[in-house]
């Protein structure tokens, strides 16, 4: 077995049939009269880089047609083909344009572009001068920035460019979804697959990369060609290849990720030499976005690796997911390209039932900082004004607001303040293109090859060590990092920085400090792993192997996993010293309510953010921390730690009842007057001995202020909290009984009434139980006259028997009531 590291010799040709080629005139028409196509075609139809060509001549073509990549590999390979088609080198008829590479000139008719490069192009030209169609390629993927450069497009033809065309292409689309939402015509194409055998390997306790490499063996024994495997990141890819080292001299691996030199990628995707076998270990980036000729065995490992916003964290992560069912399919077809093939699954076939349909669009999971900054430079504050496909959630669009306004880049008006508007120039994101904005101009350049590793995963090595790789970074003189080194040192002057003659690695966790002061980390203990506290609140993991663990202190510059079980990626040391310059020292007092001692028990702390440096104990809380205490407790244990919350839940139920009787009533639930507790009820909170002093007329008194007076006086007019009984005792109404407002009480404390009670303005009766002189209950009604002509006969009669000594009138409507 050997990597490749050589071209193969056979050129690739330009002139092959592809299945796009019958409906480009069908394509040709729509776009000769309409300005909106969707065209959905399977990977391989030829659509990528047929569909550009084929348009460049129309008549309405006379500007420059834009073909969007969500990748870079995919941007460059594409641009790269049409190029050779035409027999031109690159740069002329056929440009590219990613972050990283520029071959464009005068001469360029159809320029291939990223789609992040293209949102910031229509930001800084919103009428596209020059640009006459624009193609979303490989719209299924669901970018972030295609869905935002899709509706900034539609935007700008609905105000600016009616002759401005669309064209949105995918290999697996929800066409009659997205033609809806475009009001666009479709034309799809099914192409011309062979078929594929499809294999269930089934799953075992192994590590993938294991099953991987058992199930690539029994490939080659079994089948014919090269293979083509799928696997979810790097890492991955990398073991599987150290599990095939012992293959035969006649097979070369070649990996394919984002992170590899052009070069490198080109090696992955040719064809394997005459009289060799290939097998390429890809991310799911080779699901549709690419074609490697000569593959006609898939072997797909099931998983996939996507980037995930964790608003706990407040940080992206990726994470590995199952692959969804569309992806599945795609993946699968890749082996029936030019000939019948054959797909490998390591899962059982009972489990593709339960894959998602398909992938779940970026916008709805990812951090929309950028997005918001993005809509902000466009003079859009609220999403809802544009054309979405599937519009961003509300509340996460809201916490990104809120985000850049922490940033400083959002002014008083909640339009883009100067530090917003240099950030927005930053082909970043908000929080690493702020941090170089903030940082000191001698320190700006330092800070742009920090974010450039911060965001450029793999560049300088994987060490977690920032400020060694750094040290690796400058020393790299491959392609790649030159690149991407002069990109970086170019971020800094619309930044407000100044070129250096270098930079002092060493300083790393200085600079990241300034800027980003809670990510300062201090370890708390050390056991199979070292455990850091952060500034901001979080905990983060070390391995305890990593030399970075012998460092008390730390600045973070990136996290991997979920917020509970978050791991350090990217840190730099710093001294107590320089992290206490960073970050101000304060000292608080903190109190919490040990319900088992019904007690309140005080700290002193000297903090550095949510880093406690010292603590002591505080034998006597002051009133305002035990107010605090108290109220957190009520908080975490609701209103029934008070000893009177009766008082509280009879309140509750007579605003119930008047607002189910007549509406407009209040609701003051649990939840409100916890919320609302430092209006009513903190007062109160001031010793520990509160939750059982407080008096029940207080609490009553206390939450009535929440509502307006004259409404409290018609709250006690309306529904009164007793009822005068012809004895001269005062009934307590029960407003929570389930059959409505009741009262209790002995049969003869209600003799002489003719009249049944009522309350609300003679609205509702009330419901009187009458008790025996046991206080038992024996009967209930809602018309005492009614009951006193009937019902009470049967009663009175059955009463005398068991309790003679009492007085049962033949006529209680004209008896007197007893006084006792």
């Amino acid at each position: 077995m050997t990597i490749m590291a050589n071209f193969p010799d056979t050129p690739l040709p330009q002139d092959m049939p592809l299945p796009i080629d019958d409906v480009l005139p069908q394509i040709a028409q729509v776009l000769s009269t309409g300005n909106r196509l969707v065209l959905a075609a399977p990977p391989g139809a030829g659509k990528t880089t047929r569909v550009p060509l084929s348009l460049m001549n129309a008549a309405w073509a006379t500007g420059r047609i834009y073909l969007l990549e969500p990748r870079r590999i995919a941007a460059r390979l594409a641009a790269t083909r049409m190029a050779a088609a035409l027999g031109e080198p690159l740069g002329q008829t056929i440009g590219l344009a990613t972050r990283i590479d520029r071959k464009v000139s005068d001469a360029t008719r159809i320029e291939v572009i990223t789609d992040g490069l293209f949102a910031r192009r229509i930001l800084a030209d919103p009428e596209l001068s020059g640009v006459c169609a624009i193609l979303f390629d490989e719209f299924h993927e669901r970018s972030l920035n295609i869905d935002l450069g899709l509706a900034l497009a539609q935007d700008t033809q609905g105000a600016l460019r009616e002759d401005l065309r669309l064209v949105v292409m995918s290999a697996t689309l929800d066409v009659s979804t997205i033609a809806s939402k475009l009001r666009a015509p479709v034309i799809e194409t099914l192409g011309k697959a062979f078929p594929v055998e499809t294999i269930y390997v089934g799953r075992d306790q192994s590590p993938l990369p294991i099953r991987m490499a058992g199930t690539i063996r029994r490939a080659l024994r079994e089948q014919d060609g090269s293979l083509l495997c799928f696997l979810p990141g790097q890492g991955e890819i990398r073991r599987t290849m150290e599990a095939l080292r012992d293959l035969p001299d006649d097979t070369d691996i070649a990996p394919l990720y984002g992170a590899l030199s052009p070069r490198e990628q080109d090696l992955a995707v040719a064809p394997a030499h005459h009289g060799r076998r290939k097998i390429v270990l890809a991310t799911d980036l080779a699901e549709s976005s690419l074609t490697i000729r000569g593959v006609r065995v898939v072997i797909d490992g099931g998983y996939a690796r996507h980037g995930e916003y964790d608003p706990a964290a407040g940080t992206s992560r990726l994470v590995t997911v199952r692959v969804s069912a569309a992806s599945a399919d795609q993946r699968r077809g890749r082996a029936g390209r030019t000939e019948p093939g054959v797909c490998y699954r390591l899962w059982g076939e009972a489990e593709t039932k339960g894959l998602m349909p398909a992938i779940e669009p970026e916008i709805l999971k990812q951090d929309l900082s950028g997005l918001a900054l993005s809509l902000l430079e466009w003079g859009v504050s609220d999403s809802d004004k544009l054309a979405w496909i599937t519009p961003p959630p509300k509340g996460r669009f809201a916490s990104a607001l809120q985000d850049l306004s922490e940033l400083g880049a959002i002014d008083a008006t909640g339009g883009l303040s100067a530090l917003g508007r240099a950030i927005a120039k930053a082909p970043l994101s908000p929080r690493l293109a702020a941090f170089i904005a903030t940082a000191p101009a001698s320190d700006k350049r330092l800070a742009a090859h920090i974010a450039l590793l911060i965001s450029e995963r793999g560049l300088g090595g994987t060490s977690v060590d920032l400020t060694e790789r750094l040290k690796r970074l400058v020393q790299d003189k491959s392609d790649r990092a030159r690149r991407l080194l002069r990109q970086a040192d170019s971020w800094t002057a619309p930044l407000g920085g100044t070129r250096t003659n270098g930079i002092d690695p060493d300083q790393a966790g200085t600079v990241l400090a300034q800027g980003w002061p809670m990510r300062i980390a201090r370890r708390t203990n050390v056991k199979e792993d070292v455990v850091y506290q952060l500034a901001n609140g979080r905990r983060a993991f070390l391995d305890i192997a990593n030399p970075l663990a012998n460092h008390e202190w730390l600045v973070v510059g990136d996290l991997a996993g979920i917020a509970a079980k978050a791991r350090i990626t990217l840190a730099a040391p710093i001294s107590q010293e320089d992290a206490m310059t960073s970050l101000s020292v304060e000292t608080v007092t903190l109190a919490r309510y040990d319900r088992d001692l019904n007690s309140v028990i005080a700290r002193k702390k000297k903090r550095l953010g949510a880093i406690t440096l010292s603590e002591s104990a505080l034998p006597k809380p002051d009133e305002e921390s035990i107010r605090a205490a108290l109220c957190d407790a009520i908080a975490a244990y609701g209103l029934d730690l008070l000893a009177n919350a009766h008082a509280i839940r009879a309140v509750q139920n007579r605003l119930a009842f008047l607002d189910g009787l007549i509406g407009g009533w209040p609701c003051l639930d649990d939840a409100t007057l916890i919320a609302r507790q430092d209006d009513w009820l903190a007062p109160y909170l001031t010793t520990p001995s509160a939750f059982t002093s407080v008096p029940a007329a207080s609490l009553r008194a206390a939450m009535l202020t929440l509502i307006d007076f004259d409404q409290a006086r018609r709250l006690d007019r309306l529904a009164p909290t007793t009822v005068a009984l012809p004895n001269g005792r005062k009934a307590a109404i029960d407003y929570g009984a389930d059959g409505g407002p009741k009262i209790e009480g002995r049969a003869q404390e209600f003799y002489g009434l003719t009249t049944h009670p009522m309350i609300a303005d003679g609205a509702a009766a009330l419901s009187i139980v009458l008790l025996s002189p046991a206080m038992r209950p024996i009967a209930t009604t809602t018309d005492l006259p009614g009951f006193w002509a009937g019902a009470y006969k049967d009663m009175a009669k059955d009463m005398r028997g068991r309790y003679p000594k009492h007085n049962w009138p033949d006529n209680p409507a004209t008896s007197q009531a007893r006084k006792r």
